[in-house]
């Protein structure tokens, strides 16, 4: 099968103009329109597929013939990866294949079930509650991020973790430089050597001193030889930007979504509560914080709609084109609570769907709706500094939001 050339090539929309702040680069509407997937160049060289289309990516997501093991020859990359040795890859498992992948999923499962989750709901009230006083007791105008958005999640990972809150500073700095597609690879490898070194030392905390967090449960697997040191140290890693980074951006671009574009959602949420579930999945698909896509390599020749993947070859899948595709929504432009938006892809989908997903609706959910009921009149302060959106990071959010009530 003949393929376009490079200098034909389209590049990969990385650092593409969005047409609004709430809405995927543009180039991303003509591949999720496009038949079949489009072949385009990578920013470090190289040519991938991109899957736009919705059955396309759940398709590939699928099939275990497609490799997410960054070590793979070929394998698309978009920005910037601290260099791979075994330690680096010890326990990241969303870069793994069976049977390595199975381990740490069967593992890990349990402590996000929607039955260990709700037991984990009143601590989220807690902590919802605690940031809404520190917000209020900041005063208006204030910076919903800094106040709200990020504490309220770093709160929550700790504790399930069993990492000491007082770290969260640290912990966000560094994890803001792994998750910045410019930054330095020298930056990478420093700031990924730092996290570890410290998270090291408290998997031998948790091991001499077990309590009950997920860390000590982990830690408890190192005598039984079914993990390393560097395993422990490495989901802990993963867990602790994940579970914060995803679920602060959505609510720092979720609320921003509100309060600017739709404030008839904000005032049927204070008046209508129960309607913060549906709100959620719409959230979720239309603003779709990974804007980058996930990355596979096929391990032998597969055939995706109308397109045949040859063995080797990269294939990227935009979850954000694939949430506005009109085969699945109608209208997928527009924002709409009521459309009934679960078929989304915004946690991935297949075996590496996220893990964390029941965690993330249960904050998500709780967090909006005692903000709501506590602030109903907030409302955006433009005039205390402009908002600040991150589109250079792999997760796509705000890193300031100032607001009023």
């Amino acid at each position: 099968m003949a393929h376009s050339t490079d200098s034909e090539l389209q590049a990969f929309p990385f650092g593409c103009p969005r047409s609004g702040p709430f809405d995927p680069p543009h180039e991303e509407r003509a591949y999720r329109l496009s038949t079949p997937m489009s072949r385009v160049g990578l920013p470090g060289g190289g040519v991938t597929w991109l899957a736009a289309r919705h059955a396309d990516v759940r398709q590939v997501l699928r099939d275990p013939s497609f490799s997410a093991d960054i070590t793979a020859p070929g394998f698309p990359l978009v920005g910037p990866v601290p260099p791979q040795d075994d330690k680096s890859r010890a326990g990241a498992f969303i870069r793994m294949d069976p049977p390595e992948h199975t381990l740490y999923r069967r593992l890990l499962t349990p402590e996000f079930m929607v039955k260990a989750v709700q037991r984990l709901e009143p601590l989220i009230v807690q902590t919802v509650d605690r940031f809404l006083d520190e917000l209020e007791a900041a005063g208006a105008p204030a910076d919903f991020v800094e106040h709200f958005a990020l504490p309220v999640p770093s709160m929550v990972i700790s504790h399930l973790l069993g990492v000491p809150y007082e770290e969260h500073e640290f912990f966000q700095r560094n994890s803001h430089t792994l998750l910045d597609n410019h930054a330095a690879p020298e930056a990478m490898m420093a700031a990924m050597g730092d996290l570890r070194e410290s998270l090291g030392k408290l998997v031998e905390l948790k091991r001499r001193e077990p309590a009950d967090d997920l860390t000590s449960r982990l830690a408890q697997q190192l005598d039984a030889g079914t993990l390393t040191h560097d395993d422990v140290v490495g989901v802990a890693l993963l867990l602790l930007i994940a579970g914060h980074e995803t679920t602060a951006n959505m609510l720092g671009l979720g609320t921003f979504l509100l309060l600017r574009s739709h404030p008839e959602e904000w005032a049927a949420l204070v008046t209508r509560p129960e309607r913060a579930p549906a709100l959620v999945d719409e959230l979720l698909r239309y603003l779709t914080i990974v804007h980058h896509g996930l990355p596979r390599i096929a391990t032998r020749d597969v055939q995706v709609g109308e397109q045949l993947v040859r063995a080797g070859e990269g294939v990227i899948v935009l979850l954000s084109a694939a949430n506005r595709d009109a085969a699945v929504f109608a209208d997928p432009d527009r924002f709409d609570v009521d459309r009934g938006a679960q078929q989304h892809v915004s946690f991935g989908f297949g075996m590496h769907q996220c893990i964390g997903q029941p965690l993330a609706r249960a904050e998500l959910r709780i967090a909006f709706t005692r903000l709501a009921a506590r602030l109903p009149g907030l409302a955006l302060a433009p005039e205390a500094g402009q908002t600040v959106l991150r589109p250079d990071s792999f997760i796509y959010g705000v890193h300031k939001l100032f607001v009023r009530w």
